[in-house]
């Protein structure tokens, strides 16, 4: 364990205590191992988290003031549940002022240390450092991770105890700091799950509507019970930027039973969750709901959960599995999408089944498998039921059915744009059946909506929107939608929140939007690749073209960067990860199954999958 070095400050020997899944590990400046005694076989007890955990070492008698300063800063980084550690650097005013856990500063690097000259000799009675670097992020008090930018600049101060003549930290930082690799290390992104606040259900075969589960990532300390913490999480609410557009079932006050600190799955991956008496007021119901978001909030961080109980009051409320959560809400990447869509050689809309290794491309029923009107780019309704076709112009959408045959109709939306880069950008469907798409024209440049595909097209606000909307993309939640703004030549993944309005009729606006690619120049081509994760091509400044994947807090997800691929202008995934990623590239469309190289599929564009 050990605090990033890129920063500047010097490298000392780490000092801490790390305890592994089967028993202590000791670390340098602790007591030995026992050397005597029989060799005997230890029945292993599987755990949900096997990794090393890292506990520093509180400080030493006699430590310097810049042994203070690195130690405290070590302990930053370790496992302590409750900085307990840390704390011992601080004096005792300091430690109970000090809160840990209302913000987190990421730095490019660790922390470096500037010392003041005027107070910075340790036969003085008091020392002062400044904490330098520079920003890469901040995690809030809700756990929501933000990019930043800028120098790191906070001051530390020291003072010696006249009595012990002990140097302790009296002015600490403002929260955690510490370095870009050592938050990678210490923290994992983790998905809490609430439902579309809007009405915007989907409609269930027997005609009973169904909830629509949004995720909504925080980041938790990935070694110090990470369960209980993303379940504390979910039951105080939902972030900020998501909060006025979800709804949680757990009843106001509702909380982790008294003396909860840790939750563990049973050998049958059955999670126990033992809530206080609030919870029992939401009702049968509201207990499923409960459930469901518990379930897909734990399922977000460890496979081995597949069951909830809630109780209360030692007795059981409710009880949910994967099938129950299904029926209660829906959430995209448990949507498998039947076909992938694109436009062929012949500029007519065309399909291949999404699973397996087939490349039996045929064209869709209705009038934009015909190849009456020569498309540009397409888009399917996420019931693939409809699809819309922006001309080979970029000039007019046509909207036709995938069901049934006929023609295909005078199109619902012409621009008036000069060129083809000025005029409709490819659409978008989201889940109530909303058509989405940007008019790209300079004189009058729109984000638009088509209520169920047809109809009068309606602007959507955008405040604060600094540029032009190159390319429209919908979450299957129905709540997100990301945007390619493009401004003084360079182009941007922005974020944001859909806001459909208090009543009937109201003009949705897209609100608070954030840069999800801050370290990209240029990003050229983006689709939704999980239920808070997207795939991006794009390019760093100097740099050349590559495709990652982003998460909607901008920051980067663990996942295995996909396979280079070359001269890709559109790229297509499914919130479904068992989906393979589709790109169109210089060799056509192209495909990547799990664990293998791009494989060409067949000659076209515009690959989409319905959404």
């Amino acid at each position: 364990m050990g605090t990033d070095r890129e920063g500047g400050h010097r490298v000392r020997p780490v000092r801490a205590v790390a305890y592994a899944a089967c028993g202590v590990v000791l670390l340098a400046g602790c007591a030995s191992m026992p050397d005597r005694g029989d060799l005997r076989d230890v029945a292993s007890t599987p755990r949900q988290d096997t990794q090393v955990r890292v506990f520093a070492m509180p400080p030493a008698k006699d430590a310097s003031a810049t042994d203070v300063v690195q130690g405290f800063l070590e302990a930053l980084t370790s496992d302590d549940p409750d900085y307990e550690t840390a704390r011992k650097y601080l004096t005792a005013k300091a430690a109970e002022k000090w809160r840990p856990e209302r913000s987190t500063t990421v730095l490019a690097g660790g922390p470096g240390t500037v010392v003041d000259p005027a107070r910075g000799r340790d036969e003085a009675g008091d020392y002062s450092v400044t904490l330098t670097g520079t920003k890469v992020a901040t995690v809030d008090a809700q756990q929501s991770y933000e990019p930043a930018e800028g120098e790191y600049q906070q001051p530390v101060h020291l003072t010696r105890n006249s009595e012990t003549g002990q140097w302790r930290i009296d002015a600490p930082p403002n929260g955690v700091v510490m370095g870009k690799s050592d938050f990678q290390r210490n923290y994992v992104s983790v998905n809490k799950y609430y439902f579309a606040s809007d009405g915007g259900a989907a409609e269930a075969a027997d005609g009973a509507a169904e909830a629509t589960a949004v995720a909504d990532p925080v980041y938790v300390r990935r070694r110090v019970e990470p369960l209980a913490q993303a379940v504390r999480s979910l039951i105080d609410g939902p972030t900020s930027l998501l909060g006025p557009a979800v709804r949680s079932s757990f009843p106001a006050g509702t909380a982790l039973a008294k003396h909860t600190t840790s939750l563990t799955p049973d050998e049958h991956s059955k999670l126990t969750v033992p809530l206080n008496g609030r919870a029992a007021r939401a009702g049968a119901q509201g207990c499923a709901e409960m459930a469901a978001q518990l379930l897909y909030t734990l399922q977000s961080l460890t496979p081995a959960v597949d069951e909830v109980e809630l109780r209360s009051g030692g007795e059981r409320l409710c009880t949910l599995t994967d099938d129950g959560a299904e029926a209660i809400a829906t959430r995209g990447s448990a949507e498998r999408p039947d076909y992938l869509y694109f436009v062929d050689g012949k500029k007519r809309l065309v399909r291949l089944p999404s699973g397996g290794s087939s490349t039996a491309v045929e064209p869709v029923p209705g009038a934009l498998g015909e190849g009456g009107t020569a498309l540009r780019s397409v888009a399917v309704s996420r019931d693939e039921h409809t699809a819309a076709g922006v001309g080979l112009d970029a000039r007019s959408l046509y909207v036709g059915s995938l069901v049934s045959s006929g023609s295909l109709g005078d199109p619902v939306l012409v621009s008036e744009g000069a060129t083809e880069e000025e005029r409709l950008t490819p659409p978008s469907w989201d889940t109530r059946g909303d058509l989405w798409i940007a008019d790209r024209n300079p004189d009058d440049p729109r984000l638009l909506v088509l209520r169920e595909g047809s109809g009068e097209p309606v602007q959507v606000g955008t405040p604060g929107l600094d540029g032009r909307v190159q390319a429209v993309r919908v979450a299957a939640d129905g709540v997100r939608i990301a945007l390619i703004v493009e401004k003084d030549g360079d182009r941007s993944l922005l974020i944001g929140r859909i806001d459909r309005g208090a009543k009937a009729g109201d003009p949705p606006a897209v609100r608070d939007l954030r840069s999800a690619t801050p370290e990209l120049e240029e990003v050229t081509a983006m689709s939704w690749a999980g239920d808070s994760r997207l795939v991006v091509v794009g390019r760093e400044r100097g740099g050349v073209q590559q495709v990652g994947y982003v998460q909607v807090d901008g920051s980067a997800p663990e996942a295995a960067v996909p396979a280079a691929l070359t001269g890709v202008k559109d790229i297509a995934a499914s919130e479904d990860d068992r989906v393979p990623l589709v790109a169109y590239s210089e060799d056509g469309i192209v495909r990547l199954p799990s664990g293998t190289q791009w494989q060409k599929v067949s000659t076209g564009m515009a690959p989409v999958y319905p959404g």
